[in-house]
């Protein structure tokens, strides 16, 4: 029988205000009881420290960032190292004048800056115009290795793409987190809303049973300008079964247990690395294939 090896990973879904010291003392908060509950690597919804300002183009927001590292992500190294627990936390990043990215800064349990991840798909849609402030990642897709196992970051818009899940997973990652920020417009009838939660789940599962990890997505809640952000964060196991959801409108601080060497029976049954075609796979550096 394999040894089991167990890793607690921990969710802090919250509500935000216009306050970045309230959001940011409720973030903390929420790692320290995420600790007491015994996580291990604990993980904040997409731009925690603000209300989700993508809503609108508005130059005022651009002050919100800052730089990684920085005064933030220094607050969250003390309390990594004081909790000993992995935090991945996403921030505004101001890189330079002008230059602005979606990014996580990930922080090992001894308190040590391990290094951050640059949102690398930006969205431009109603409600979510994340082109006007984010330059889009350029460090491509990484895995780190923390005191309690190889993980991977990507970040909401990521989410809908196989091609990053896959090469985070190709890249050594154990678990897959997704920061997220996303919701329902609030004219939008029920059942467009059921569909649209399902596809993002299911989207995300797939991502689990494709590379054999499992993924823990941490969503906000709360009503901001005219979308009503949906929770319901998740851990999906290697097969993508549901292990735990969080609710739709709730403020929650959750903690799951993963065996992380369920990966390898999965993949043995399911060795879907092993009959890639990578000899076949060039045509998906382009836009479109020719029909010719």
């Amino acid at each position: 029988m394999v040894e089991r090896k167990i890793v607690n990973v921990g969710l802090v879904q919250m509500s935000c205000s216009e306050n970045p010291a309230e959001n940011m003392k409720k973030a903390l908060r929420g790692i320290h009881d995420a600790a007491v509950k015994g996580a291990n690597i604990i993980c904040l919804q997409e731009l925690f420290r603000s209300l989700y300002f993508c809503i609108k183009e508005e130059y005022a927001a651009f002050r919100l960032a800052e730089p990684i590292p920085g005064d933030s992500t220094k607050q969250f190294q003390s309390l990594a190292k004081e909790l000993g627990v992995v935090i991945i936390a996403p921030l505004f990043e101001k890189r330079a004048e002008g230059v602005y990215h979606n990014s996580a800064a990930i922080i090992d349990a001894d308190g040590s800056f391990l290094g951050k991840y640059r949102k690398m798909h930006i969205p431009d849609d109603p409600s979510f115009y994340e082109k006007f402030y984010f330059t889009p990642g350029d460090l491509g897709f990484k895995t780190w290795k923390t005191k309690f196992g190889n993980i991977g970051v990507l970040i909401c818009w990521d989410q809908w793409y196989p091609e990053a899940a896959r090469l985070t997973a190709l890249s050594g990652a154990e678990i897959l987190f997704y920061p997220t920020a996303i919701g329902w417009a609030e004219d939008e009838e029920a059942k467009a809303r059921e569909n649209q939660f399902q596809a993002w789940q299911t989207i995300q599962r797939s991502h689990a049973i494709a590379n054999g990890i499992p993924v823990v997505s941490v969503n906000r809640v709360g009503k901001e300008g005219n979308l009503k952000f949906w929770g319901a964060s998740f851990v999906a196991n290697t097969l993508g079964e549901v292990l735990f959801q969080s609710s739709h409108d709730k403020e929650e601080t959750s903690v799951v247990e993963i065996d992380l060497n369920r990966s390898n029976t999965t993949r043995t049954h399911w060795p879907f690395l092993r009959d890639r075609r990578i000899d076949a796979y060039g045509g998906l550096s382009n836009r479109l294939l020719d029909d010719h």
